[in-house]
């Protein structure tokens, strides 16, 4: 069986593109990376929804704000985390949180507490802390 679609077209559906089930960050770990790096509460719902898959414009709709207004939280956070893109943000927290959890002697949680909802077209917002 080919796991790839045999047209040009991809489905949303197909297990091989469909955005992960599992969450990467527990909240603990989230308010762990928003003090780090000095991120706003909607910058941090921001990153939330860059590593759970969202692109630009799912995140200016689930968060209700214009696509400008991401690009500049974006902008912020990488400037932050000196990094230049999604994929490096996201290797960047996950190696921030292996220090985190070394030190801490801590071990990634098998359920994980989810932030945002993971559809982008829900109406409720991560809780400001």
């Amino acid at each position: 069986m080919n796991p790839l679609p045999t047209n040009n077209i991809i489905n949303p559906d197909d297990t091989l593109f469909k955005r992960p089930e599992g969450i990467l960050l527990d909240e603990k770990k989230w308010l762990y990376l928003k003090n780090i790096y000095h991120m706003t509460p909607r910058e941090l719902q921001v990153a939330i929804l860059v590593c759970r898959g969202f692109n630009n414009d799912e995140i200016a709709k689930a968060l209700k704000i214009r696509h400008g207004t991401v690009k500049t939280h974006l902008r912020n956070i990488y400037r932050r985390a000196r990094v230049k893109s999604k994929i490096l943000l996201l290797l960047k927290f996950v190696e921030d949180i292996k220090k985190y959890e070394e030190q801490a002697g801590e071990e990634v949680p098998s359920v994980p507490v989810s932030e945002i909802p993971p559809n982008p077209g829900t109406t409720s917002k991560t809780p400001h802390r």
